[in-house]
């Protein structure tokens, strides 16, 4: 199992999203994780309804900093676009993905990110394989 690491901000949005993907569609291979430099502490309740119309149940998710993450070597460390570049975290690759911040968007465009993530989250998964 390779351990991915899933970074942005405030870890209310993105990295959380990426994270469940990562979680859904590479269970048997790798562990996920996601964390913030700044974390909010909450999940954003638009992230929430997003991943339910999906089935999935990010409000089991909590907000949390780069010191409660596990220490271990990362496979990949992903930031999302949010100009966090963790250099504390031992990865072996490291990507920025350039995510907009969906925070304030309406619910259409909202969705749109979470799909683009998912489509990202598969692809990364595919060059792990």
């Amino acid at each position: 199992m390779k351990n991915i690491l899933f970074v942005c901000i405030e870890n209310s949005n993105r990295s959380q999203m990426a994270q469940a993907f990562a979680n859904i569609y590479g269970k048997d291979k790798v562990v996920a994780h996601s964390s913030g430099s700044r974390p909010s502490g909450k999940i954003n309740p638009k992230a929430i309804a997003a991943m339910q119309e999906l089935g999935y149940d990010l409000s089991t998710h909590s907000s949390k900093s780069l010191d409660e993450i596990p220490q271990v070597e990362y496979e990949y460390a992903i930031t999302m676009g949010c100009g966090d570049e963790c250099p504390l975290v031992n990865a072996k690759h490291r990507e920025d993905w350039q995510l907009p911040d969906p925070r304030g968007m309406e619910p259409e465009e909202f969705n749109k990110v979470r799909d683009e993530i998912r489509d990202r989250v598969l692809q990364l998964l595919e060059r792990i394989n």
